[in-house]
């Protein structure tokens, strides 16, 4: 078993997870406006995505760019990891390829100190993605146990690119944000991830 072949029900049952699916986990933050850069990447590639409309394109031409946006902002060290190997616990299922890490750590040639996973919506389906992304995070959890990060919560993400939902592990509790942002939103899924990564926003 690996990541992408978890279903919602299984991982929670197999992870013996509490599930809160009302929350509410950003509902508060001042929006961050996205840089003329990634203004003027998006313009020309969201687009693009959108009219190919694979999980490729999208993750090459929508999901990355945010995701650099993010650490080309950074307040602190931050590591951004596409397609790379993050087998935790082969035992457990906990084991393949995860389609992005963002890391609190200037480390780049190794996940260190993992705090969001993103999954790609398989079949632009949002829900199909849950189960992997909980597994994943999981997995994050237990990797910066061992590590001895300090790090407790983990948040993970489904997105098609043009839809963002965001979740949060917190020792047992996976706690899903009854929101769906949209790329319309991007000033909202700035100011969340930054918020995830740093803790606040990045300076105008």
């Amino acid at each position: 078993m690996a990541y992408s072949d978890f279903t919602l029900r299984e991982v929670i049952k197999r992870f013996q997870l509490q599930l809160d699916d009302q929350s509410q986990l950003f509902a508060a933050l001042p929006p961050v406006e996205p840089s003329s850069w990634l203004r003027s990447i998006l313009d020309e590639t969201a687009p693009l995505a959108l009219a190919i409309h694979t999980e490729k394109a999208r993750s090459e031409l929508i999901v990355a760019p945010i995701l650099v946006e993010i650490r080309r902002r950074a307040k602190n060290p931050v590591s951004l990891f596409s397609g790379v190997d993050f087998s935790v616990d082969p035992a457990s299922g906990l084991t393949g390829v995860c389609d992005f890490i963002l890391s609190q750590s200037p480390e780049q040639l190794f996940v260190n100190a993992p705090v969001l996973a993103i999954v790609e919506a398989k079949n632009d389906n949002i829900k199909s993605g849950l189960g992997q992304c909980i597994a994943e995070m999981i997995a994050a959890q237990i990797f910066n146990a061992r590590e001895d990060t300090g790090i407790d919560t983990v948040y993970g993400v489904v997105t098609t690119g043009s839809i963002w939902k965001f979740l949060r592990l917190h020792q047992t509790l996976v706690s899903i944000d009854q929101a769906e942002y949209y790329l319309d939103d991007l000033p909202a899924i700035l100011a969340i991830i930054f918020t995830i990564v740093h803790g606040a926003a990045p300076d105008a």
